[in-house]
């Protein structure tokens, strides 16, 4: 599925920002650009229409229609690895996964309902402003926007976390932070996920969404072709209570890291490697 224009400045954009190491990088072109106060208002506003009752009403629609787009969207969508999960604790997780399309919570999505749990999104704030169809999406499928400001981390956002564990939710936190279109590799992973697992006790769901392109007959444009998913469910990441939330995140994060990497090379059959080749972006053959 291809989102958004701009694709092979996109594609340019990973290029350059895999060359040099800055895996965490913005490369999407065009996405709102808003002050601190902006989003911090955007992300109050939002909180305020979901306790509306039109806030709630297209919160119900919003979550009949993602569960539809999960079944038909993500149809060939495969879950490999689900036996990890047969000891998890009944309650709340934190899922981490590869960030690489707007839609492709689509893929935990559809492993969450395969495991009888409801799922929350941790989404940027300017999110909330995507174009058209996705700004409804993003507003009402229950996410959790998140700022970039130390106060509202440390008190409303762990307050809307904790919220939505305490009713057993799976939680979908993208450690990578920013989308990579259809970039097949693992990235370097930031902490917060796992601070937030060590603080609330929870564990980690670790998941590696592998890419696979579809026969050419299966061509979008010039340039892409369909791809397909499979989630590989990876071993069950607990806290450390022995250790400090941060020296328990730490754990959690290296530990995450190392199972997507081991995932990624026994999927392709490769070493990780951060220099940029063309197979990096699936789905894309240039002519």
């Amino acid at each position: 599925m291809i989102i958004g224009d701009n694709r092979e400045q996109v594609i340019e954009n990973i290029k350059k920002a895999a060359n040099s190491r800055n895996l965490n990088a913005k490369v999407e072109v065009g996405d709102p650009v808003m002050s601190l106060d902006e989003r911090l208002k955007l992300v109050d506003d939002f909180w305020k229409n979901q306790a509306s009752l039109k806030g709630k009403i297209n919160d119900t629609i919003g979550h009949y229609m993602y569960s539809l787009f999960a079944k038909t969207i993500t149809a060939s969508t495969e879950i490999v690895g689900a036996e990890n999960l047969r000891d998890l604790p009944r309650g709340g997780a934190i899922v981490t996964a590869n960030h690489f399309n707007q839609f492709d919570s689509l893929t935990i999505k559809r492993l969450a309902d395969h495991e009888h749990h409801k799922l929350s999104i941790v989404i940027k704030d300017t999110n909330l402003m995507l174009p058209g169809f996705l700004r409804y999406l993003m507003n009402y499928v229950g996410t959790i926007p998140i700022v970039d400001s130390p106060h509202y981390i440390g008190n409303d956002f762990i307050k809307y976390l904790h919220n939505a564990l305490d009713r057993d939710n799976w939680v979908l936190i993208y450690p990578e932070q920013e989308m990579w279109w259809n970039y097949r590799k693992p990235r370097k992973l930031q902490r917060g996920a796992y601070y937030f697992a060590a603080k609330q006790n929870v564990p980690i769901i670790s998941t590696f969404v592998e890419i696979q392109d579809l026969p050419k007959l299966e061509k979008q444009d010039n340039n892409f072709y369909q791809t397909k998913y499979i989630v590989h469910v990876l071993p069950v990441i607990y806290p450390d209570l022995n250790l400090s939330e941060k020296e328990s995140s730490t754990k959690m994060k290296e530990q995450d890291y190392k199972q997507k990497v081991a995932a990624y090379e026994r999927i392709y059959g490769k070493k990780l490697n951060y220099d940029f080749s063309n197979d990096d972006i699936a789905g894309w053959h240039q002519q």
